[in-house]
């Protein structure tokens, strides 16, 4: 099975780290989280990614230099100017006259995508939406269905008393060409807004799937630690990352790194490759990353600290998420 995956946004409220790395490159876990994402595609059988890049489209092509994920195929198709969703995916599946799975690139989940191509089926859908439940869907697209998964309405961000349902666009979708043969090409075009909507016109076109899998928009600092802390805490599986070793139950290692005998890690944690912790150093519920250096007495809360950076001997940092390479003197820093 093939996939379009979207991945050309700016990621411009996780700036500054998206200046020099874009969203889908960044790390969870110490894993880049498209990583994680093409690994999720995989395990449901899809063997062929489309990448949707716009922004650093170079950043893409570097690191996925062999054009392979594992055994998957990786194709790279580049905007040149903003196309919409919509638009993004008609432009991206040039080609492909099959079935086709969609994802964000910035939505964390273990979604059951083997069920959900399953419902589809069952459904005899053109198109199906995956649907996940939040507290408050005001700032989503919400979708309300009928019993047995037909869409009966979009509505984009409502106020949040008027909210028909808690049930919101999860951003995964199965496409049947004739989706893509009513989207215009080289236009700019929302598939939330004007593809899924135009085919309410005609009944039994469009189903949407609840599902209570994990589910997270990773596109805010405060999501982003969040997405570290619930990979750690085995929400997605365990280990956090392959290779590590569990310390003591909820604090990870990864191999090369050195701790202190008396240093205090709190769970979840995550210790990088080669990473070091000085001696009497606190670390709780944060992240290191590849070749970290904690100097002694130095304490590290809800942090997210990503590869080379060197946090000084007695310095307290909380509620961080710290950028390759800096350099953290002795002091208090909080986000």
């Amino acid at each position: 099975m093939k996939a379009v995956v979207l991945v050309g946004g700016e990621g411009t409220r996780l700036r500054p780290l998206t200046y020099t790395t874009p969203k889908p490159l960044l790390p969870i876990a110490n894993v880049e989280f498209l990583e994680r994402q093409l690994a999720w595609l995989a395990r449901h059988g899809v063997d062929e990614a489309v990448l949707s890049l716009g922004y650093m489209p170079e950043a893409f092509t570097r690191h996925f230099h062999d054009e392979r994920f594992g055994d998957m195929k990786l194709r790279f198709v580049v905007e040149h100017e903003p196309l919409g969703t919509a638009g993004g995916i008609r432009f991206a599946a040039e080609g492909i006259n099959e079935r086709m799975l969609v994802c964000n690139g910035d939505v964390l989940t273990d979604l059951d995508l083997s069920a959900f191509v399953r419902f589809h089926d069952e459904c005899g859908a053109e198109a199906t939406i995956s649907l996940a439940q939040v507290e408050d869907p005001s700032a989503f697209g919400v979708v309300p269905t009928r019993t047995d998964g037909e869409v009966i309405a979009f509505v984009e961000k409502p106020p949040r008393e008027q909210v028909p349902t808690n049930w919101i666009n999860a951003g995964t979708y199965v496409l049947e060409p004739s989706v893509l043969d009513g989207i215009p090409a080289r236009l700019n075009v929302s598939i939330e807004r004007e593809t899924f909507p135009r085919m309410l016109e005609r009944p039994g076109r469009l189903y949407a799937m609840q599902s209570d899998a994990y589910w997270l928009d990773i596109g805010t600092p405060q999501k982003y630690f969040e997405a570290h802390v619930d990979v750690c805490s085995g929400r997605l599986g365990r280990p956090p990352v392959a290779g590590a070793s569990e310390w003591s139950s909820g604090v990870w290692v990864q191999p090369g790194a050195t701790i202190a005998p008396d240093a205090e890690l709190v769970a979840p944690v995550l210790i990088g490759e080669r990473a070091n912790v000085g001696s009497g150093a606190r670390i709780e519920a944060s992240v290191l990353g590849a070749d970290v250096e904690v100097g002694a007495g130095a304490s590290l809360a809800r942090s997210v600290v990503l590869d080379a950076v060197s946090v000084a001997p007695g310095a307290s940092i909380a509620d961080l998420v710290v950028a390759p390479d800096a350099a953290l003197p002795c002091g208090p820093r909080e986000g």
